[in-house]
């Protein structure tokens, strides 16, 4: 039993220390193709990647498997920032045309989708694929907010600094700061911090 704890033991530090060579050297290599990338940043693969030049990342950023994070704009200057020290888990999509902007030390849970743009759907006689976008509009999450697994953030909306958005949510209008919102769409059911709620209101 000992001797098979030891061997399991010896595999998962193994397996773990591959994982992180890999997403180290993968970041490395490609990094130089971004607007900017930071210092200590992680992609893991897999991930996808397109309009690569108009996506900043900032340092101390990790970016989880299975993620997708693309800018629709190229050459227009940076769509998509992520700021310093934010963590994205995993399976997470992140779609830019004009402009998306996570702060710092976001966190983003599994499953979260992020797009500052939609997809046309009102001309009957094509398929919603070949419709184009609209509703282009900026989308900002401010320094320290966490969002919960599968959570969809519409076009223009604005999550404010500290903010909790609940499993499952969608946001289709602004979170304040320090505040939890749930739901879809989301409502904002509790605010927290500093500053009473009355003043906040």
């Amino acid at each position: 039993m000992a001797f098979r704890r030891s061997i399991g033991r010896a595999s998962i530090g193994g397996y773990r220390l591959a994982q992180r060579v890999l997403g180290k050297g993968f970041s490395l290599l490609v990094g130089g193709s971004f607007a900017s990338f930071g210092a200590h940043s992680v992609l893991q693969p897999p991930i996808r990647l397109a309009g690569e030049g108009s996506i900043a990342i900032g340092s101390d950023v990790w970016v989880g498997p299975g993620s997708w994070l693309q800018s629709l704009a190229p050459g227009s200057g940076v769509a998509l920032e992520i700021g310093d020290g934010t963590s994205i888990a995993g399976n997470v999509t992140i779609s830019a045309v004009r402009s998306i902007r996570l702060g710092k030390k976001v966190l983003l849970a599994r499953g979260v989708y992020i797009s500052d743009h939609s997809h046309r759907y009102d001309d009957t006689t094509c398929a919603v694929l070949d419709q184009g976008i609209v509703r282009m509009e900026p989308v900002e999450i401010g320094d320290g907010a966490w969002l919960g697994e599968n959570v969809v953030v519409c076009p223009g909306v604005r999550i404010g600094r500290g903010a909790v958005v609940g499993a499952n949510a969608v946001v289709t209008e602004d979170v304040p700061d320090f505040s939890l919102a749930v739901g879809a769409p989301a409502r904002v059911v509790r605010r927290f911090g500093a500053t009473p709620v009355a003043a906040q209101a």
